[in-house]
Parts: structure tokens; C-alpha cells; sequence
């Protein structure tokens, strides 16, 4: 197979002239094109007078192919093999059906490998399943009733469920290609496989979680939900199973192999695995506020006179630079045409996060600008002073806003000098339970919030109008990254054996692909584990 890189369509030009453009690049006629595929897209607006789209293609021909690559001489054109995931021999003798805890994306490619290798897996998700967790969320989003089980961070899909769904990684994995194509085949669009930039959307991954549980059902694994893991059962420094909660009633599973895919914000869940001996160590993680523009403006500042392309859709972007102490500050999680949720998990604490539907047609542009929390920053030496670290903010945000799970928020404007916001400008903030306008300066640890500001400033030299006055910031955003590390060895499991840490929560991914694929890792440790 022959992959030819940058290929570029005008945005008036057609996907149907890629095989033209692909057979005058390789020079031979076009009809010795056996198939063609697209490899990569992306959109080049570097120069805002020609903004277009680029491809990488993959392209089979009739002809000898190492031939044709050899004649062009050029750095644009090469021969590929096509890699196809594999999954390990099955060395494992035991006769336990292995345990999952957590559905989100770890734990759900975890329960695919395992299944597909026939070994039945009984996962473990303390929240609901997607329509009843729909369900609690709007009525905490309308009534500020909080379900501390069933919520945006907790249910059938993970954190993630809730989000931009986005795909994008900074990680380099062989299973990346695996974790996509099963999202594909659970009902994401196609676009997934090749954009540059792929996503989602809330509204799809509600029917791409179910679709998975659906697979790993056919395949003779088991889904549980709305049970939630209470401790682990030990013996002699292994794992002899697990106990869990369901409606109220207490069962046990006897397992040797438990995958914990417990996601970042399964608090109780960490604080009993640190009672249990396990070991864990403090981990950096971020802390900061979703900033909310118009969309139109994001959309100018990126593609000029292109903006409102129907074909560029909803622009978005990715920042970062240092700050005044020496630690980054970042754009994460950038929401085009999103909006900016409620995602509490524990009472009287206030979370924000952000999320779009796949057309990211909303008015508003949002993303979480974030700066670096170091261990040494934490209130003590305890390996879980993060979380309680987290926690006192979240508990902070909640008082400053009045209670009833309203958020602060601030004026980009007012936050750069340093006073309380009194009034809102021409963006309308999108959190649903409403703001409390006051200063941020208030709930942020003081480092973050001058760093945040200097952030902004530099971030407008790159982003033309980031720094917009009427743009909204709203606080906190404490869950972008688990703030715990569950140590495991080179077999993936902890210092308890049989106990496999895994994704998010447990410090060893970040976003849903990178979770993802740390749940195949996992699974196939516990394939290839041969007691």
C-alpha cells in the first residue's frame, strides 16, 4: 500500500478529487487506483488567506507499488504495512472470571479484550446505566439535586460520557487504532478513524457506551451496575475477590484478577485501597476555570474570512505558556460550541467541566485554562493530600457562591484587574445552575489565579481576543487528572497481587483515549498472567 502525504482540497473543492489528485502525484493513469482511503484530514488555516484541508491518503494500485514509489523520489510518497491490533495468547490457567471496576474507558476496552479472549468478565460500575444517569444529571442540572452515585462523574460510560468526547492523545500506543475502531463500530461517526482532530460528542457516546456494554454482553461477559465496590478481599498479599454493594445489600465475588478502572474522582474507592496497604504516592495535577467566548469569535481569530465555512464547522484551539512562578499554565479540553456543566460528585463541592454535542452548534466556545499543581504545593505530605487538597477548593467555590451548587464566576475583564464582578457583559455564561458573580481570587489557591492572569495575556497574543473583557470564566475546574498514583510494577499490578491500577484514576492516563488504551494493557497483563 502506497500512502501519499499532503494532499490539499480548497474548502470549495470535493473528497471525490482525492484519487485524481492521488494518481497526478504518482503519475500513472488513474484507473490503476485499485482503492483509496483516507489516512489523515486536517485543516491547514496557518495562512488565514487560504485556509484548506490537508490529507494524508492510502491508496492500492494494480501496479508494482515499490516501483512507483521509488520513480517520484519524493519524501511525500512511501510504501506502508498495514498493523492490525492483536491480542496475546491466552496463557492463563486460572478458572476465576476476572473482575472490572469502573465502565468509563478503561474499563470498558478492558471488558472488550477480555471478552473477546473468552474469559467472561464481571464489571463492576457503581453509577447507573446511561439513560437513568441522563436522567439524574438533568435533575441536578434543573433542581440541584445531587444523586453522589449516579452524577457526571460516576455511570455506565465514565466522566467521560459527559463531555466534548473528545479523541485526540499525546500518548503514542499501538492499541490507539483498536480503541477507535471499536468506538466506530459501537455507533461513533466514521470521521473518528481519520480526523487530526477526532470527537464525539455527548449526545453520541450515550449510544456508543451502550452499544459496548451491549458487545461485551453477546461476548459473555457481565455488566453490574449501580454496584459499587466496598473493599477487596486479601489473603497472604493476594487477591481472593471482592466485595460490593448492590441495592442496599452486601454480596461477595471470589476473583484472582481485579482491573481497577476506577476513573479520577472515586474518592471513597482510593481512601480504601490506602487502608487496605496499598501503595500510593502523591501526583501532580491542575487546577483552574472554564473560560466561556462567543463561538463567532473563536471562529474569526482561527480561519479569518473563512469563519462560518459550512465545511470548518465550530473552530477550536490549544494553548499553553509559562507563567509568573514557573509553572504552565493550559488550555484542556476545549469545548467548540459547548457549554460549561455542573459535575459535582460529593455534596456542598462545586465542579465545572465542559461539553459539546457532535454538530458543536451552541453559541459559546469554552475550554478549562488550567495551571500545574507540583506536590510540593499540597497542604501536606500524606499520599492523598491532593484529593483533600481538591476537595477544600471545590468545598470553597460552593460557600462563595451561596450554596444550592451555583458557581463563581468573573469577568475576564474584572479578573485582570482584580476586582469583583458586579455585572455580566454581552457573554451569557452556559453553566446550568446559574453563577454568583464575585472574584475568583476568592476560591483559587492565589498561585493559580496570578498565573491564570498572565496566562490570558499571553494567550491573547495568540489567540486574538482571549482576552476579551465580557469573556467568562467559571470556577473550579479540580478534575481534569487523578491526583493520586497507584503504584504497580512491570506486570501492571499493585503490591497487592492480582489487583491491576489502571487509567485515570489510579495516575496512568489522561482523556479517553489514553484510558482507553491503559484498560488493554491491562487486560492483556491479565492474559498473559499464567497462574
Amino acid at each position: 500500500m502506497i500512502r501519499i502525504n499532503e494532499i490539499k482540497l480548497s474548502l470549495d473543492e470535493e473528497e471525490e478529487l482525492l484519487s485524481a489528485k492521488a494518481s497526478k502525484i504518482l503519475k500513472i493513469n488513474s484507473k490503476y487506483i485499485k482503492s483509496l482511503s483516507i489516512y489523515k484530514k486536517s485543516i491547514d488555516a496557518r495562512n488565514k488567506d487560504n485556509v484548506h484541508f490537508t490529507y494524508s491518503v492510502d491508496v492500492e494500485i494494480s501496479l508494482d507499488e515499490e516501483q512507483i514509489v521509488r520513480k517520484r523520489k519524493s519524501n511525500k510518497v512511501s510504501i506502508v504495512t498495514p498493523t492490525a491490533y492483536e491480542r496475546p495468547v491466552c496463557s492463563r490457567s486460572s478458572s476465576f472470571r476476572p473482575v472490572i471496576v469502573g465502565f468509563g474507558p478503561a474499563g470498558m476496552l478492558a471488558g472488550i479484550v477480555l471478552a473477546e479472549a473468552g474469559l467472561r468478565p464481571i464489571i463492576l460500575e457503581r453509577g447507573k446505566g446511561i439513560d437513568e444517569r441522563q436522567r439524574d444529571v438533568n435533575e441536578f442540572w434543573t433542581k440541584a439535586k445531587l444523586n453522589e452515585e449516579s452524577n457526571v462523574q460516576f455511570g455506565e460510560g465514565g466522566a467521560g460520557t459527559f463531555s466534548d468526547g473528545k479523541l485526540t492523545t499525546g500518548i503514542k500506543s499501538p492499541f490507539i487504532r483498536k480503541v477507535l475502531e471499536e468506538l466506530y463500530e459501537a455507533g461513533a461517526p466514521e470521521e473518528i478513524l481519520y480526523s487530526s482532530k477526532p470527537h464525539i460528542g455527548t449526545d453520541r457516546l450515550a449510544v456508543v457506551v451502550k452499544n459496548i456494554r451491549k458487545k461485551i454482553e453477546r461476548l459473555g461477559g457481565e455488566v453490574r451496575l449501580e454496584s459499587r465496590l466496598d473493599k477487596l478481599i486479601v489473603a497472604n498479599g493476594f487477591v481472593h475477590g471482592v466485595s460490593y454493594t448492590y441495592c442496599g445489600k452486601n454480596y461477595d465475588l471470589e476473583t484472582d484478577s481485579v482491573i481497577m478502572a476506577i476513573g479520577h474522582s472515586a474518592r471513597d474507592t482510593v481512601e480504601m485501597l490506602f487502608k487496605a496497604g496499598v501503595e500510593i504516592i502523591q501526583k501532580p495535577f491542575s487546577v483552574g476555570a472554564r473560560i466561556e467566548h462567543p463561538q463567532s469569535l473563536i471562529n474569526k481569530a482561527q480561519y479569518g474570512d473563512f469563519a462560518g465555512h459550512k465545511k470548518l464547522g465550530a473552530a477550536d484551539y490549544k494553548l499553553s505558556c509559562h507563567g509568573l512562578h514557573e509553572r504552565g499554565a493550559y488550555t484542556f479540553c476545549m469545548c467548540p460550541g459547548g457549554t460549561v456543566v455542573a459535575a459535582a460528585s460529593e455534596k456542598e463541592g462545586v465542579i465545572v467541566n465542559g461539553m459539546s454535542s457532535l454538530a458543536r452548534d451552541g453559541e459559546n466556545a469554552n475550554s478549562a485554562l488550567l495551571v500545574g499543581i507540583e506536590p510540593k504545593d499540597f497542604p501536606s505530605e500524606h499520599p492523598l493530600a491532593g484529593i483533600y487538597y481538591q476537595r477544600e477548593i471545590e468545598h470553597r467555590a460552593y460557600e462563595l457562591a451561596g450554596g444550592n451548587y451555583k458557581a463563581p464566576a468573573q469577568l475576564v475583564g474584572d479578573f485582570l484587574q482584580g476586582k469583583e464582578s458586579k455585572e455580566l457583559g454581552d457573554v451569557e455564561p452556559t453553566y446550568p445552575l446559574g453563577v454568583t458573580l464575585t472574584s475568583l481570587d476568592y476560591c483559587l489557591p492565589e498561585k493559580v489565579s496570578h498565573t491564570m492572569k498572565d496566562a490570558i495575556v499571553k494567550m491573547d497574543e495568540k489567540l486574538s481576543g482571549f482576552k476579551l473583557y465580557d469573556a467568562v470564566l467559571t470556577a473550579p475546574e479540580t478534575r481534569s487528572s487523578s491526583s493520586v498514583r497507584i503504584l504497580r510494577d512491570e506486570f501492571l499490578q499493585c503490591n497487592i497481587r492480582g489487583v491491576y491500577p489502571c487509567g485515570e484514576g489510579a495516575g496512568y492516563a489522561g482523556g479517553i483515549v489514553s484510558a482507553a488504551c491503559d484498560g488493554i494493557k491491562c487486560a492483556h497483563a491479565v492474559l498473559t498472567d499464567e497462574h
